[in-house]
């Protein structure tokens, strides 16, 4: 029989759900701090929960494992600008949505020092996040060799350019001129960033 009482339990799920996902972002954007100033070794879901206020029972209610808070933190990192970046690729071109991710991801140091601090740890095959970061890396060359192959069919990029060379040269150079900004802030890494990739895509049209 219905009532007029009958959706007040349907509202409630939607605003259970809405609270519950508002948690774990808070959840996650915690332990993205945490791993990056820590590691994901170092790091301690005590401290996460501690941060939030929350207890650690209730932290493990959202993640019941450290792996999996991880997994939830590095693709959360992964997408944030991933739509405009494509948004971009397909107005603009492969080099200057490249060179727009670059000046955000200087506004989120927090991220590009989360993803240093897991890449190196992560560089051990026995680390739980080993196996992420060698599809990420993977993918990302992959990604960008399709990326350039199809600029060069729109006469973006020359044809002389080496697709899969030069995509894992952008991979590199995006890791590298990251790192150094991380450790030194005074370093301008755009110039030498934007240098590396006009080299990598050199033969442009």
């Amino acid at each position: 029989m219905t009532t007029s009482a009958t959706p007040t339990p349907k509202r409630a799920t939607r605003g259970s759900y809405a609270k519950t996902e508002a948690r774990r972002r808070q959840i996650i954007e915690a332990a993205t701090v945490e791993f990056a100033t820590r590691g994901y070794t170092g790091g301690s879901l005590r401290e996460i929960a501690k941060a939030l206020s929350l207890s650690f029972t209730g932290l493990m209610h959202h993640f019941p494992s450290k792996e999996l808070l991880l997994e939830a933190v590095l693709e959360h990192a992964d997408q944030l600008a991933a739509s405009e970046f494509e948004r971009r690729r397909l107005a603009d071109g492969l080099l200057e949505a490249i060179l727009w991710l670059a000046e955000y991801n200087l506004g989120h140091p927090q991220l590009l020092r989360l993803l240093a601090v897991l890449s190196a740890e992560a560089s051990s095959p026995g680390h739980p996040a080993h196996g992420w970061f060698t599809t990420r890396y993977a993918n990302l060359r992959q990604a960008f060799t399709a990326h350039i192959r199809e600029d060069q069919a729109k006469g973006l990029i020359d044809t002389s350019c080496n697709a899969e060379l030069a995509a894992a040269s952008i991979v590199a150079s995006w890791d590298g001129t990251q790192l150094q900004w991380l450790i030194d802030p005074d370093f301008d890494m755009m110039p030498a960033f934007s240098h590396s990739i006009r080299t990598a895509l050199r033969g442009m049209a």
